[in-house]
This record gives C-alpha cells, structure tokens and sequence, in this order.
C-alpha cells in the first residue's frame, strides 16, 4: 500500500494525543505489514494485527475486539486526517453525549484528475453535514462518510457494531445508526481527505457493485420505512426501476408502478402494468418510492412533493 506511510503520519501528528490505533493487516502481498510494524515499533499507541479472516468486515471485526475506547472511528489506509480530526469529533461527541454521531466534512484528492460525480458527491455529502440532517437524503447514498464518523462505543453496540456480513459495510452501518435514531452533530470543517485511485477497493470489488447498493436500499426501506396500510408507489421503470421492482416482487409486495414514457404505459413488466404519473393523485396518502436517473426530472419531482408538503424519510423516498 504505497499511501499508508502518509495515512499512518496524519495519524500521529493528530492535535488530540489520547489514541490508540489498531491497525489490521489484511494479508497484504507487498510490504504493508512492514511499515505498519515499524511504524508501531515508535508509537506504542500503535497495535499491529494480522486478519485472521478476510476483508474489510473481518478485520474491522478483529480490531474492534481489540480495542479499548470509548470512543470509536474507523480510517481507511488510502486516506488522510486533518490535524484536528480526532479532536473535534472528540469534542463533539462528549458534548452532546450517546446517542449521537459525530461527523465531519471530506474533501476528494487523487493523483489523477478527479471526475466531475466525485465532486457532485463530496458537495452533496457537506452540505447534509453542514445542517446534520444526513439521515433525511439516506436512500440516495450513504449519508456518513465511512472514515470519518465517531460515536460512544455502547452506542455502536446497540447498533452491532461489526457483525454484520453485509455490504457494502459501510452504508450497512449508516443505515444501522438511523435505525437507533441517532442524531448527527452538524459540522463545518472538512476533517478527511479521501484519496481516489483506481485500485480502491469501492472500484474494483464485487461487495460495492450498484445492486449491492440496491438491495441494501430495499431491504431497510422494508424494515424500516414502509407502511403496508398505504398505497407504495414506484415512481420510474429504468434500469434501476426494474431491479426494484423485481426485488419488491420477490418479496410479494404490492406497488403501483409509474412512469412518463408513453411507449412503456400500459404494457405490463414483470407481470406490472405501467400506469401514466397521473395515477399518484388518485390515491390516498401513497408512500413513493423514486428511481428517476434524469436530474432534471428529479427536480422537478421534488418540486411537486414539496407543493404537496410531504416528507422526506416518510412519504417519498428517493433511490437515486
């Protein structure tokens, strides 16, 4: 891993000097395992361990056995800490007490130039951290940033801490921290610097593929969010559309499927027929779930439920 001497130096130059790391090789072939030992060998802070499973889950799972904080967060070898990091998460946690997360602010960087969506996602990322209202925008991605989030360690139990096998881990646990109904505590400072490059692992694995995301999607808005006393609408028969549909009926669950292409309205998909957008304001108090891929239709989508006065996380649920 050819970024991890810089991941490690941000790490011990952090302004709060209360840590421990416990850094996990996850049978690295080059000579990871190396520098994390001589790094260790300088800052008893440092503990070095071997996976004795395999992947992300397995060694965050080792690691956190491992540790003994009460205060928890996670870091990615790719990436960088701001110096400040670990303190102002620190700080507002223990001002707000359990039952929160605290989270910071990330900002992109690569070698290479950084495409235009990684940007789109890093602006839309702050912005909800900005107002902490993360959890409100939970089904278009995940909300919290994987390496930069803190909480109190009984707080990540009630929520399972690692034990979950799913992936994508991350957005797993983000969707865990909202089923707690923990808070967000806002925050204007970018606290992370996350480094794209093209072997990162949410590139190149399986675990991160689109219908990984989808899956998860569906699977929490079923536990969590769908009310089956109300009309459940899918708004929008794309690729994505149809992979929810599928799931929706795999699980025999009802839903009235809307779309705005004329080719496509009244043909049955799936054993579905198509109906035109009209039909959502022929139905009472419907749950909607959105897969528009076309921004400026999801604008204007948003404009019309915001007319309507519904709500976020309870009457419309965008998926993209």
């Amino acid at each position: 891993m050819p970024y991890l001497p810089e991941c490690l130096t941000s790490i011990i130059h952090q302004t709060y000097a209360h840590w421990e790391l416990i850094a996990v090789n996850d049978h690295s072939t080059d000579d990871s395992y190396t520098t994390l030992k001589q790094f260790a060998d300088r800052d008893e802070r440092i503990k070095v361990l071997n996976n004795e499973g395999s992947g992300i889950i397995d060694a965050l799972r080792l690691a956190y056995n491992h540790s003994n904080g009460e205060l928890i967060t996670r870091m990615d070898a790719d990436d960088t800490m701001a110096k400040h990091k670990l303190v102002v998460l620190q700080e507002a946690l223990i001002n707000k007490g359990c039952r929160h997360i605290a989270i910071g602010k990330v900002q992109y960087f690569s070698d290479d130039n950084l495409g235009d969506g990684y940007k789109k996602y890093e602006d839309w990322l702050n912005n909800l951290t900005e107002r902490g209202d993360n959890f409100k925008d939970i089904y278009k991605e995940c909300v919290i940033p994987s390496p930069c989030w803190m909480v109190h360690r009984e707080d990540l139990d009630r929520c399972g801490g690692f034990d979950h096998d799913i992936y994508p881990e991350d957005y797993d646990l983000c969707f865990r921290f909202h089923e707690q109904d923990l808070t967000c505590i806002p925050s204007d400072e970018v606290l992370h610097f996350w480094r794209d490059h093209a072997s990162r692992s949410s590139r190149v694995s399986e675990h991160y593929a689109d219908n990984r995301f989808l899956e998860l999607k569906c699977r929490y808005f079923l536990k969590l969010h769908h009310q089956p006393n109300r009309p459940l609408v899918l708004w929008g028969a794309g690729k994505k559309g149809k992979r929810i549909a599928r799931y929706l009926n795999d699980h025999n669950i009802h839903f009235h499927w809307l779309c705005n292409n004329s080719n496509k309205i009244g043909k049955d998909i799936y054993g579905i027929t198509m109906a035109s957008t009209e039909l959502w304001h022929q139905l009472s108090t419907p749950q909607i779930i959105i897969a528009v891929a076309n921004p400026t239709e999801q604008n204007e989508l948003y404009e019309q439920l915001q007319l309507q006065q519904l709500q976020s996380i309870e009457d419309y649920f965008f998926f993209c």
